[in-house]
This record gives C-alpha cells, sequence and structure tokens, in this order.
C-alpha cells in the first residue's frame, strides 16, 4: 500500500501495514520506526554549519519539512557525537522528524536515535541491526548498485540510497556517478523505500522525484542555502 503522508505531518503511517495515527501536536508525535520514509532528507556536514548555530540551524530544517535528519560527522570524536547528537535528537524528537546517525551504529545507540545509516567501509546492514534491535531504522549507501540494495534489503534496511546523480560538493573525490534511470530500476526490484543523494538542488530533484525516489538526501542544498528553512521547505513540498 502507497501512502503518502500529508504536508502538515500529523499523521504517522505504517509501511508495513495498514494503520495510521493522527495526533493533534508536536508533542503528543511518536517517532515509529514503521513511519513512511519518503521526502526530505536533511543530512549535516560540519563545513556547512557553524558549531556555534549547529542545533538551530539542523531545528530550521525541521521546522522547514525535513522529515529525517542524518548527523554526519566523519573526523569528530565519539563524546563529542554523542553529546552533539542527543542535542539535535532534542529538536528532531519535539518536531517528529527521526535522526540518523551516519557510519556508527554503536553511536546511534548510546545516544538513542532513531537509526544508523552504513556504507561500504562500515558495519554490515545485519550487524547494525543486531545491534540496534528490530525497531532502528537501518539505512544502506548502494551507490550503483542495485544488486547491493537488494542484498541490504534482505539483510534488514529499512531504506537504501543511490548516488551520485549529478555532480556534488561534498563528494568530489569518492563519487560513483549514476544515471537517473537507477531509480526506475531500483523502484522495480527493490521493496523498501528508495533515496537519492548527490548534486541534487531545488533545481533538479523534480527529476530525480519523477524517475522513482521515493526521497532526497540532501547536504549543501539545505546547509549551504542562505535561509535553510526556507531551501527545506521549498524542498519538502516537492512531495
Amino acid at each position: 500500500m502507497a501512502l503518502a503522508v500529508p504536508s502538515g505531518r500529523n499523521c504517522v503511517y505504517s509501511s508495513r501495514s495498514a494503520w495510521c495515527v493522527c495526533l493533534t501536536t508536536w508533542e503528543e508525535m511518536p517517532v515509529s520506526v514503521h513511519a513512511k520514509l519518503r521526502g526530505l532528507y536533511a543530512i549535516t556536514d560540519t563545513h556547512l554549519i557553524p558549531r556555534e548555530r549547529f542545533v538551530e540551524t539542523v531545528e530550521a530544517a525541521v521546522r522547514g519539512g525535513a522529515m529525517m535528519i542524518q548527523l554526519r560527522e566523519k573526523e569528530t570524536p565519539r563524546e563529542d557525537i554523542v553529546r552533539l547528537g542527543k542535542a539535535v535528537l532534542e529538536v528532531t524528537r519535539r518536531y517528529g522528524a527521526l535522526l540518523i546517525i551516519n557510519d556508527h551504529p554503536s553511536v546511534a545507540k548510546e545516544i538513542g536515535a532513531d537509526g544508523a545509516h552504513v556504507g561500504r567501509e562500515d558495519p554490515p546492514v545485519a550487524e547494525a541491526r543486531a545491534l540496534l534491535g528490530p525497531q532502528a531504522i537501518i539505512g544502506a549507501s548502494c551507490y550503483g548498485d542495485v544488486a547491493h540494495a537488494l542484498a541490504a534489503e534482505q539483510e534488514g534496511a529499512d531504506y537504501v540510497a543511490f548516488g551520485t546523480p549529478f555532480p556534488s560538493p561534498t563528494k568530489s573525490t569518492k563519487r560513483t556517478d549514476i544515471s537517473i534511470g537507477i531509480f526506475q530500476e531500483a523502484k522495480r526490484r527493490v521493496r523498501v523505500p528508495v533515496f537519492a543523494i548527490g548534486g541534487i538542488t531545488i533545481a533538479n530533484a523534480q527529476q530525480i522525484i519523477d524517475a522513482g525516489a521515493d526521497g532526497v538526501a540532501i547536504v549543501s542544498g539545505v546547509f549551504g542555502a542562505p535561509d535553510v528553512e526556507a531551501a527545506a521547505r521549498a524542498l519538502a513540498q516537492l512531495f
């Protein structure tokens, strides 16, 4: 059953069974592992977000409509990631958004985040699932490989991500160029939600959505914008 999340995000839908729970306030909204994963997935960047305004900048993205935030801290000490993650988690909980930790399932567990995202150099999906439990959201980078996505799904991934469809300032040295057609193929073969990442902006996001992607994972198109909330809102409104 394909279900669209209302723009007001006052209903939480199951992606694995046909039910919904409608709520009246942000404070009442629980973050469900079964929530329909669709829309804007904003990924943080240490170079784009000043540390002294980090949490308020993430809040602006969520306020604008980001349904999921990925905390991506490649070179930050673990204890600092945990401290920052707990502060960001307070924001995502308040707005009913999801917090995913990049690369480190064990850090996600310590923070109490909604899940983790893993790539080829990280713990495998099955290991992340075993550590975080059945209710966690596990995402997997699949680069340009649908077979990898199928394997990740089999191991228990809740969503898969393909990239990069466009030149990306954050992936300039470690890129896997893909064609937009991969999203059509992925949607035919993969049952879990499919996300696109890499060089996506308000100018080209509709191409990705039209090709079948359930969501767009964006770094600089959100956090590099002069007005983060406005950029997030414009992207979220495409869904």
